[in-house]
């Protein structure tokens, strides 16, 4: 047997354990490889802090977690949310933030670490790619209330304009006050000229005045002004999803200057959409901070806090409940989507990766419950207005940003000026999601197709805003609403777990996670690695993460129903549709696999053989510096695991590695001693 010794003198030049090298301090050891030391980095480690906590606070935290909270029975999903992140966010948030540091590779060309899993980038990058046209969507109807805002008095006040009907709830208000009531003809007539017979029909005193027994005849069916000013004026939404009823050219042009910041926000790099983040990032606590000051003083928020806080432990018997927290992990987090893997990729190698890995999910996960304490105030504030039960008061789902937030702004004084202020928090909310979504999409490009695309970055992200403008029209037309829900409820749901568990089985099983425990170890050190602590991620990512997901994915196929948008239920064509969503992140996986597969057919060997080869390493694989591809190598020697890539540059790894045909499965050759692939039908190397 070939000792694994001798395969690493081949590929490791034996260099004393040495700090690691940034590539401002080696700049003219590595003037020869424009590919490895031209990639972007941040200008500062606040800036990619910032990113990824805009990335992962976004609209997600001002509407999806409140309205799961709602759905899911309020206090209760809190307990279900806290597990998931503790046993499958915090530990992919990690893993990811420390594999995309690791080799500065986008979410695609960094499963050369093992090739048959490349389709999870490309799925990844596929959902990145689908989320940001309907995102971007949700960012167009903020930017039309920005624009509705700048005005002496707020569309969605009162009920005297064209789109209100009979059904406003202040028509009720306002005819009380008026000194009339409602009849059941839905019209407003005065007491003083209601006849005693009249009076008596509708349960008033003798003398006009209105008793407890009297109700307004449709309360079930009132609405908010701001419901109506939303589905009527912004959405003038159809009857059905087949229905589209033209484009709503004011969306067009709204949708059309989404893009136009996103694609400025990124024609420069990353160093410029860093810059971007601190005000991004941090403008939406400030206003979040007035709001629920304000909701505080608004009558009923006690009853709407105390629906958020208060669990129904019965609930947690529904998988469904189980499943909406695993999946709001992987929204709130990010995690999963690929974005993690991107931002992380422009670090410097040495980062505390560890550290942000703390830090940005705590922060991220308690803006989330704080934000459910800004809405559910005024949520019990709407309940109190319409009589109704917390419970009753929104069906919508990310309606709840443009329904409960405007009818508290429209209660504050100089109303306009606040709905300026919270339309400009929900679009640099929503920016800074979006703009780090398109970045990982265009990242994963360049980073398959270098050679091409890397000096042609503006042509890039020009391409993915046109493309990504033209597929969102049909989300701004009268009947685009129900559009973005189907892709909401089908573009990235369990296709999210599915990932997050082949993020675990890839790295953690195949790659194994030994040999990235050490990947880790030669980023931040020893002294982290080797706390005691430090084991529980290890643990999570081969065992409890993926038994978790696993499991919540078990039982959401068992539990699936067809998804609605409210009360309206989609056409089978509709669910089609939303099924060849799901299988468009999905094949990848499947196909790649199959791909590798044929790659390592040989006459002469095993199917157990060609299954390591579809696992091993490629050449290029490793950090982007050859001073730290070196150093790694180093302490992968160490601690008794294989780099699995070779210590010279990705450049000249690539060449080392492309003879004229692709070499025999076990031949002894310089592609198969990089790879650690058994010379003459040797054992392979442990490398776990």
């Amino acid at each position: 047997m070939m000792d694994e010794e001798k395969i690493e003198i081949d590929v490791i030049v034996s260099l004393p354990l040495q700090p690691n090298i940034e590539p401002s301090e080696t700049k003219e050891e590595f003037d020869d490889d424009d590919e490895d030391t031209g990639r972007d980095s941040w200008g500062a480690h606040l800036e990619f802090l910032l990113s990824c906590l805009g990335y992962a606070v976004g609209l997600g935290n001002v509407w999806r977690f409140p309205y799961l909270c709602f759905s899911n029975g309020g206090g209760a999903f809190l307990i279900p949310y806290v597990l998931m992140l503790l046993f499958a966010g915090l530990p992919l948030f990690f893993l990811e933030l420390g594999y995309g540091q690791y080799c500065s590779l986008g979410p695609i060309t960094a499963w050369r670490s093992v090739p048959m899993m490349k389709g999870v980038g490309y799925g990844m990058v596929t959902v990145s790619f689908l989320v940001c046209i309907y995102y971007n969507v949700i960012i167009t109807y903020t930017i039309y209330y920005l624009f509705s805002s700048f005005t002496s008095t707020l569309p969605w006040i009162g009920c005297s304009n064209d789109w209100n009907t009979p059904y406003c709830s202040e028509r009720f208000t306002d005819c009380i006050n008026g000194g009339g009531i409602i009849d059941n003809d839905g019209i407003c007539i005065m007491i003083a000229n209601m006849t005693v017979n009249e009076k008596t029909f509708y349960n008033l005193s003798s003398d006009g005045n209105i008793t407890d027994a009297y109700t307004d005849p449709f309360k079930d069916m009132r609405k908010l002004p701001s419901y109506e000013f939303y589905r009527h004026e912004v959405l003038q939404i159809t009857d059905g999803i087949g229905n589209l009823g033209g484009v709503r050219w004011q969306l067009a042009l709204c949708l059309l200057l989404a893009w136009f910041i996103v694609f400025c926000c990124l024609a420069k790099g990353v160093k410029s959409s860093g810059k971007v983040m601190y005000f991004t990032a941090t403008f939406p606590y400030l206003v979040l901070f007035i709001l629920l000051i304000r909701g505080l003083t608004l009558d009923g928020h006690r009853e709407g806090i105390a629906f958020f806080i208060t669990p129904k432990f019965e609930l947690l018997k529904n998988p469904k409940v189980w499943k909406d927290a695993a999946v709001q992990i992987f929204y709130s987090l990010s995690a999963s989507w690929g974005g993690l893997i991107t931002l992380s990729s422009f670090n410097k190698f040495n980062n505390n990766c560890l550290r942000d890995a703390m830090i940005v999910p705590v922060l991220n996960c308690l803006t989330s419950i704080f934000a459910g304490f800004v809405i559910f105030s005024i949520l019990g504030f709407m309940a109190k207005e319409l009589g109704k039960p917390v419970e009753e008061v929104v069906d919508e789902s990310f309606g709840l940003a443009f329904i409960a937030y405007p009818a508290a702004v429209a209660k504050l004084p100089v109303s306009p000026l606040w709905s300026v202020l919270f339309f400009m928090m929900l679009l640099t909310l929503g920016l800074g999601s979006e703009i780090v979504i398109v970045q990982t999409v265009m990242t994963a490009i360049i980073d398959e197709f270098p050679k091409y695309l890397k000096k042609r970055k503006i042509y890039v992200i020009g391409v993915i805003a046109i493309i990504g403008y033209i597929i969102g029209l049909l989300l701004v037309t009268r009947g685009g609403n129900y559009w973005v829900i189907l892709m909401d409820k089908y573009a990235a749901d369990f296709a999210l777990l599915i990932y997050g568990l082949c993020e675990c089985i890839g790295l953690g099983w195949l790659y194994g996670v030994k040999r990235f425990i050490n990947d880790i170890r030669s980023m931040i050190g020893d002294k982290l690695v080797d706390f005691p602590l430090f084991m529980w991620w290890p643990i999570n990512w081969t065992a409890l993460t993926p038994a978790v997901l696993s499991f919540v994915l078990l039982f959401n196929w068992i539990s699936w129903s067809p998804p609605t948008a409210g009360d309206y239920e989609f056409p089978p064509w509709a669910h089609v549709i939303g099924w060849l969503m799901i299988i468009s992140t999905l094949f990848w996986i499947p196909l790649f696999m199959i791909i590798e597969f044929r790659k390592s057919k040989d006459d002469d060997v095993t199917l157990l053989e060609r299954f390591n080869v579809m696992k091993t390493s490629r050449p290029e694989w490793g950090p982007a510096l050859r001073v730290n591809r070196r150093h790694a190598a180093n302490v992968h020697k160490q601690y008794g695991t294989v780099m699995g890539g070779s210590t010279e540059t990705r450049h000249a790894a690539r060449h080392a590695a492309r003879p004229a045909a692709r070499p025999a499965v076990g031949a002894n050759n310089e592609y198969s001693k990089i790879n650690g692939i058994p010379a003459n039908g040797e054992e392979p190397p442990a490398n776990v």
